[in-house]
Formats: structure tokens, C-alpha cells, sequence
């Protein structure tokens, strides 16, 4: 068996570059068995397939973003102790979120509880996003929309944020969603409904 990883192999390891798909790699599965099994180089290769996406889905979650490198590190250390009782009830990558969202949630404290409003302003954020859309200084329609995506993803209470981040980003399934969530397919859907249709007002303008 390979030695334990460290906080800096993690950190090492998730500034790998990522490689490119192909039918040879190994499957998640597969990569998940050997590193149970104290496999450094298949813990890597999980980390170069999976960081990416975590990294992006902390990003967009965290309230300070100097907080999610370290978070994104903490996930793959809670992985990496945690493989060997992983069982494959879900895939890999849906279990990885759910470390993530158990992660981004311990670091973001002062966010009310589930079901309420952050304490957002709608009209600043409206008042912001038209700012944006009229910005001449803006070097294109892409670049000043994501930044306004960010800003109303500001009015969503964490678990329709998270619930719009993993299926309009990430792609994942209602069932994965709502696993990572620790939920049900119709609260799920009733996340994803009310957080629809609170970003379709704030970007308002950008219709």
C-alpha cells in the first residue's frame, strides 16, 4: 500500500493539469477501488477529473473566494479518508459533491438558515446587473453576463443556489441532485423552480 496523502500531495494534485478524456482511462469506479486501497496515482487521477467541477461549484457557493482553494482541499482530504468505507450507492462525482456541499456549508456560517433570503437586496442587485449591461468598458456581452449571473446568484438561498449550480452547470440528474442535496426529486424540483425564476427577474434586462 502506497504511503497516506498529505495536505500538500492534495494541493499538488489539484494543480495538475487535467487530461484529456479517452476510452483507455480507467472509470470512476475503477479509480475509486485502487485509491481505497492507498493508490496515490488513481487519487490523483480523481482529483484531475473531478477538482475542476468542485472547485467551480465552491467558487459560486462561498461567500469569500479566498476561502475555496482550502476548501476544495478539505473535500479531497475527507475523500481520500473516506474512500475505503465508499460503496458505490452513488457514483463517485455525486459523492463528491455532497463532501463539497457538507465543506462549503462549515465555512459559510453566516448565511440564514435553509428557505430563507440571504441578506441580498433585490433592486441593488437589479440596480448592479443593468450597471453591467450598460458598461461600454466591458470587453463583451459574455464576460458582463457571467458577472451578472454571479451577482443575482447572491439572491438565492444556499440550497437553490446549490440545486441551480448542480443542474444548469453541472448537469447532474434530479435523483444526483437531490442525493447530494439529501433531499427528494419534488424538493428538488421546487428549489430549482424558485430559484429559476428569481435569477429570470434580477436579469431582467439581459432578456
Amino acid at each position: 500500500m502506497s504511503d497516506p496523502v498529505t495536505d500538500d500531495d492534495v494541493g499538488d494534485q489539484q494543480r495538475a493539469p487535467a487530461h484529456p478524456g479517452s476510452s483507455d482511462e480507467p472509470t470512476d469506479e475503477v479509480l475509486a477501488r485502487r485509491a481505497a486501497l492507498g493508490d496515490r496515482d488513481a487519487f490523483a487521477a480523481v482529483v484531475d477529473r473531478h477538482g475542476p467541477a468542485l472547485h467551480r461549484y465552491a467558487y459560486r457557493l462561498l461567500d469569500d473566494p479566498g476561502d475555496v482553494d482550502d476548501c476544495v482541499q478539505d473535500v479531497f482530504l475527507s475523500a481520500w479518508k473516506g474512500l475505503p468505507s465508499f460503496r458505490g450507492d452513488s457514483s463517485l462525482r455525486t459523492w463528491l459533491f455532497t463532501i463539497t456541499r457538507h465543506a462549503v456549508y462549515a465555512r459559510s456560517r453566516k448565511w440564514p438558515a435553509s428557505g430563507s433570503r440571504p441578506h441580498v437586496d433585490l433592486d441593488d442587485v437589479v440596480d448592479r446587473v443593468r450597471d453591467l449591461r450598460a458598461d461600454p468598458e466591458r470587453e463583451s456581452v459574455e464576460v458582463a453576463l457571467r458577472e451578472a449571473l454571479d451577482l443575482a446568484l447572491q439572491l438565492l438561498p444556499p440550497r437553490q443556489r446549490a440545486a441551480w449550480l448542480l443542474r444548469e452547470v453541472e448537469e447532474l440528474r434530479y435523483d444526483e441532485i437531490a442525493r447530494v442535496l439529501g433531499t427528494t426529486t419534488t424538493s428538488v424540483r421546487g428549489l430549482l423552480e424558485r430559484g429559476r425564476a428569481t435569477l429570470a427577474q434580477a436579469l431582467e434586462e439581459w432578456r
